[in-house]
């Protein structure tokens, strides 16, 4: 049987989703490189499940996720992946592409070769390119730079971590075994591993950056941690890569 994977495990400081065209004379093609925000809302599954490492193909695209929200969203039905971040994907093995797709920083370029019979319309694509470039929030910090994460919990002491722009905010906390991240036997052992399923792993967040470069916090998110009085500043640590300094609470 075929694998499938929805990407949401990872999340990321804005929703903006920018499209890049090559310049080529041509006035279609069949390639569509695409900026898109993490969680990508892609259902991904093998491109053949008889050839190994044959890559992975777009079975489907859910509302909710950047993808959704670009103008191409209803092209990429059965595309495939040829390039994540410069990486090829083409020839690898469902698991590698997940691992490269969840270990990019986000927003992360991803190209897609369409369905035989999709094209794009360069004009189409131009006409749109300059309103979501604009948007683009630069970020502050480049990926590997160490910024500090004040990390405070119930009843300890609290710990100075460096962490590294890029890295996940979950994985991170984790790393220090003097940090209870999952507090109480219900979270140690009903937690999802970082899926973004369970809400188990919710921090209570302050950004300590000058810019803001953190941002609010995912729709998605919003879905798993609930608008409730009190939850306003409550982020998904599995859900959040670092981007800049900030103070996290545990719960």
């Amino acid at each position: 049987a075929q694998a499938s994977f929805s990407i949401i495990n990872t999340a990321t400081t804005s929703s903006t989703t920018s499209l890049f065209m090559s310049s080529t004379p041509a006035t279609t093609t069949n390639t569509l490189t695409l900026q898109l925000e993490k969680p990508l809302g892609l259902i991904l599954e093998e491109s053949d499940s008889t050839i190994p490492n044959s890559g992975v193909i777009v079975t489907q695209v859910n509302e909710g996720g950047s993808a959704f929200a670009s103008p191409s969203a209803d092209k990429l039905s059965n595309a495939k992946i040829t390039k994540v971040m410069e990486t090829d994907v083409s020839a690898m093995s469902f698991d590698d592409v997940m691992d490269v797709i969840v270990g990019a920083p986000s927003p992360l370029e991803v190209e897609f070769a369409l369905a035989a019979g999709v094209v794009v319309e360069s004009a189409d694509v131009v006409a749109g390119e300059e309103e979501t470039e604009a948007a683009v929030v630069v970020e502050e910090y480049e990926i590997g730079t160490t910024v500090t994460i004040q990390v405070e919990q119930p009843d300890k002491p609290s710990i100075t971590l460096e962490g590294k722009v890029g890295d996940n905010l979950r994985k991170t906390l984790l790393a220090n075994k003097d940090i209870e991240l999952y507090r109480g036997l219900k979270k140690k052992l009903g937690n999802c591993g970082g899926g973004g399923q369970c809400g188990f792993c919710a921090v209570e967040f302050k950004d300590d950056s000058e810019s803001g470069v953190w941002g609010e916090r995912s729709e998605y998110e919003d879905t798993r941690i609930g608008r409730k009085a009190g939850t306003e500043g409550h982020r998904l640590a599995c859900m959040n890569n670092i981007v800049g300094p900030a103070t996290v609470k545990t719960l």
